[in-house]
């Protein structure tokens, strides 16, 4: 990948040159000469990145709503193949517009006002980098505690210095290095996956599982947007910056089926996996809010503990991987100018700061933590998508690409309306979320008890409705507001 980008740059010379090991494209539209591939090879990423075991601690997850097992198929299943499908739809602006996803979304934001956005998706996935990398040294330290060759810090530190190292490599080479890791991911997990089902498939009882109490409405609307702000709401804000070097020629329908496919085939079947070992022991679900990824090691023979490890490890670094990719995107398209490598080795830099934190400082269940973190960021990022996928809806012509860069040009510098949208559905959506249990989230759901839920005691309160708020603010408010300026877009 040869065209020099770093923050505010246009459209890169249509001339191709020769292949780098490091992608130096940024955040510019991809040149004709280098659009490449079909829809079907969107698969291998995103398999790769939604394989990780962690999709059968969403089991205890789900369940900790207090619903049935049948409840809780239905909200994971529903939750990931919908929340997914928004990644597809999304993933359509990259092949028309052939730039990441938020440069694409200037179309609705402006040029200057999209920085917004673009700031609260690269705290998102700094967020999820975190997260994975930290599962990934928690996993190995406890299966090397179970083999007997110690798991104490020495071990974390070494696990962590490896699981970086995939990560940060990764990103700073970029796309092509990503594609071809993930392909191998998504190879050896699939595999290590499925002989991991089938040595615990013992440790299911159907008896205990099939007798697990049906909850009401609300607690199974709150699984749902869980598992949405869980899934594929965690990806919508990187959805197109994979399918943006595809040809514009690639078939619509092929980059959102097989966005979709790849994304929610490994965790749909993972999740009910996950509920079926969940609800046949109330001590392991237990075991998984405070340790996910190690609490199912427990359940294997020790001769599958390396194979699992691998399985475990490979499966978090593939997530990681492509949100470090997206997140150097995200800081770029926020109007910080350094090169595309040095945005991902900055945030590298910051994913092994906040996996020190949360594996040698941080005190509490994972869940909790992981929980509010996933619906105090999904709210805006729910109104953001909702905006963007309307904005998609109205255009009718391909992106002015080079006015993705211009704040004179016709996407203007902030357009008030969808900001004012943005910062609604946000304001809305908090009101209506609730996380009790982190003190440093209290202060949600304020609208809970003015528009008669009940109070954050109520029976709606951990219906987790703000999610769903937000993104129909985003998406309605923009169908009813801006046609008129899309349409002027257009015909400029």
């Amino acid at each position: 990948m040869a065209h020099q980008a770093t923050g505010e740059t246009g459209p890169p010379a249509e001339a191709a040159t020769p292949r780098v090991a490091v992608e130096t494209n940024g955040i510019n539209v991809i040149a004709e000469a280098e659009r490449k591939g079909t829809p079907r090879q969107l698969f291998w990423p995103w398999f790769g990145a939604n394989v990780s075991v962690l999709g059968l601690a969403y089991g205890a997850f789900v369940l900790g709503f207090g619903i049935s097992f049948w409840q809780a198929v239905a909200a994971g299943v529903v939750g990931i193949v919908l929340s997914f499908a928004l990644c597809g739809l999304i993933a359509i602006a990259g092949k028309r517009g052939s730039a990441p996803t938020l440069v694409l979304s200037r179309a609705a934001f402006g040029v200057t006002g999209g920085r917004v956005p673009a700031v609260l998706s690269w705290v998102l996935t700094v967020g999820w980098e975190t997260v994975l990398a930290s599962l990934a040294t928690l996993a190995t330290a406890t299966v090397f505690t179970q083999l007997g060759w110690g798991g104490g810090t020495a071990t974390q530190v070494v696990a962590l210095l490896v699981v970086a190292a995939l990560v940060v490599v990764g990103g700073v080479l970029g796309f092509d290095l990503i594609m071809r890791m993930q392909t191998v991911i998504t190879v050896v997990t699939g595999v290590l996956t499925v002989g991991y089902l089938i040595l615990v498939a013992d440790e299911i009882d159907w008896a205990v599982v099939s007798d697990l109490p049906a909850g009401s409405t609300q607690a199974f609307i709150g699984a749902l947007v869980f598992v949405m702000t869980g899934y594929g709401f965690g990806w919508v804000n990187a959805a197109a910056d994979y399918s943006r070097y595809l040809p514009r020629t690639a078939s619509t329908r092929g980059v959102v089926g097989w966005t979709t496919f790849g994304s929610a085939l490994a965790p749909v079947v993972l999740l009910v996996v996950g509920l079926l070992l969940a609800g046949s022991s109330t001590e392991l679900a237990a075991a998984i809010s405070a340790d996910p990824i190690g609490a199912l090691a427990a359940l294997l023979p020790t001769w599958f503990l390396v194979p699992f490890a691998l399985v475990a490890v490979l499966g978090l670094v593939g997530g990681a991987l492509l949100d470090i990719y997206s997140s150097g995107l995200s800081l770029l398209a926020a109007g910080v100018r350094v090169p595309r490598p040095v945005a991902a080795s900055i945030d590298g830099l910051l994913m092994v700061l906040g996996a020190i934190w949360v594996v040698f400082l941080a005190e509490g269940a994972f869940f909790v933590q992981f929980q509010g973190f996933l619906i105090t960021l999904g709210v805006p990022i729910a109104a953001w998508c909702g905006i963007v996928l309307a904005d998609l809806l109205l255009r009718r012509r391909d992106y002015a690409e080079p006015e993705l860069y211009d704040p004179r040009g016709r996407y203007g510098a902030v357009p008030p309306v969808p900001l004012a949208l943005l910062g609604l559905g946000t304001v809305v959506g908090w009101g209506l979320v609730t996380n009790t249990y982190a003190t440093w989230l209290t202060w949600q759901g304020y609208l809970l008890g003015p528009v008669g839920l009940g109070g954050k005691d109520g029976e709606w309160a951990f219906a987790n409705l703000g999610v769903l708020a937000a993104l129909v603010i985003g998406f309605a408010g923009t169908l009813l507001l801006r046609r008129g300026a899309v349409r002027q877009q257009e015909a400029a």
